[in-house]
């Protein structure tokens, strides 16, 4: 069979548009694919919900690639196995409650569980506005990173969706948004506003992450390290539970509320 280059250039602009179409309409948008963002969308989409990922970088996976130092090995705590076991992901013990994992292994099993599950994952896409509509978090707006990185006056396009998570880790570029062009708001913190990341512990960073992980806005979660930088608690370092476990929590706080709601 010949190639047809043109034929391979309508599949992908079909099948793209296709997905984009599928994608407007939302029950979650989760923002930043790192290990927050992809454990919450996997968890939701195995609940049944309506769920997309749009990271604004090339790759999904945030931190995890390079584990410590780009020494390319994760350290999981007893606490996180049960979920990186039902993702598939091989541990291995070292010392008491603590294991080690593939850094590679596991971005890739998470990232193909993700979509399997029925997430749908949307990178080279930044957010740099969000929908509010009647003091509630309502949607996002969106644009390619390439017209941002390129500073051109290209209007954006916008995602609707009933509930948003900010997985952006240290940036927390959906807080930030949020903040600059809709004030005075006052969100759910300690501060009510951003309480900014302070210097490594990791005990009460890893307890904090979680704790922290909650909605902070009607409609408007935060988790990972997103909700260590809002909530202004200690950053945890190259150990990865609390990531996860936050995924997970955000998830099941959406996952009751759009239940309740029938």
């Amino acid at each position: 069979m010949a190639l047809d280059e043109v034929l391979i250039t309508r599949a992908i602009i079909e099948r793209y548009t296709e997905k984009l179409l599928a994608n407007l309409d939302l029950d979650v948008a989760v923002v930043g694919g790192g290990v927050s963002g992809m454990t919450a969308a996997w968890r939701l989409a195995q609940q049944g919900h309506h769920v997309a990922i749009f990271e604004r970088k090339l790759s999904v996976g945030g931190g995890m690639w390079g584990g410590g130092m780009m020494f390319n090995e994760i350290v999981i705590q007893e606490a996180a196995k049960p979920v990186l076991d039902e993702l598939g992901i091989r541990l291995k013990p070292i010392y008491d409650q603590y294991y080690t994992a593939d850094a590679v292994e596991a971005v890739t099993t998470l990232g193909s569980r993700t979509v399997k599950a029925g997430a749908t994952v949307f990178n080279c896409v930044s957010v740099e506005d969000v929908m509010v509509r009647e003091d509630r978090v309502t949607g996002l707006v969106i644009e390619w990173t390439a017209v941002e990185m390129a500073r051109l006056h290209v209007d954006p396009l916008v995602i609707r969706a009933k509930c948003t998570i900010d997985a952006t880790g240290h940036d927390l570029e959906v807080v930030h948004v949020l903040l600059r062009k809709n004030q005075p708001i006052t969100l759910a913190t300690p501060s009510g506003g951003i309480g900014g990341e302070r210097s490594m512990w990791s005990e009460v960073g890893e307890k904090g992450t979680i704790e922290h992980t909650k909605e902070i806005y009607p409609g408007f979660f935060v988790a990972g390290m997103a909700a260590t930088a809002t909530a202004g608690v200690n950053r945890m370092g190259a150990i990865f539970g609390g990531m996860i476990l936050s995924g997970v929590k955000v998830a099941d706080l959406i996952h009751r509320r759009l239940s309740s709601k029938g």
